[in-house]
């Protein structure tokens, strides 16, 4: 069982939780960055980020259906952004909302950051997510 707090006292956030609640005894599954290449390797939407975005999100819920999970069950993440403008951030966000990870709406932190890993990379998601099903002692 996930449940979403927002907080009372604090700002309402316009599309996630300030926290996510998770019962003992549930499997999470913690994902390393999902990032913007394709099977082969080859970066996907070179100076782009909201290409580059999109397939962040693919590569994300294919790592989701991999541990038997998927973006519904996500309960947290950072979305990294190489820019320092906000709507740089913003144009990123908007990928992110669409693709179905806002449902819930998770927790999440959204950067600006100078570099990320690969030659060309402008954007990178890890994730927190409840695997469903039989529930653990």
């Amino acid at each position: 069982m996930i449940q979403r707090v927002t907080v009372p006292g604090l700002f309402p956030p316009p599309a996630y939780s300030h926290a996510s609640v998770v019962e003992a005894g549930t499997r999470l599954a913690f994902l390393a960055g999902a990032v913007p290449l394709d099977a082969e390797g080859t970066l996907v939407g070179e100076g782009d980020p909201v290409r580059q975005a999109e397939q962040v999100v693919a590569n994300l819920t294919e790592q989701l259906r991999a541990v038997g999970s998927g973006l519904e069950h996500v309960l947290s993440t950072e979305v990294y952004v190489v820019g320092s403008e906000p709507a740089e951030l913003s144009a990123v966000w908007e990928v992110v909302e669409a693709s179905g990870l806002g449902t819930g709406p998770h927790s999440s932190t959204l950067l600006g950051v100078s570099c990320l890993g690969y030659t060309g990379q402008m954007v990178e998601i890890t994730a927190t997510a409840v695997v469903p099903g039989e529930v653990r002692p």
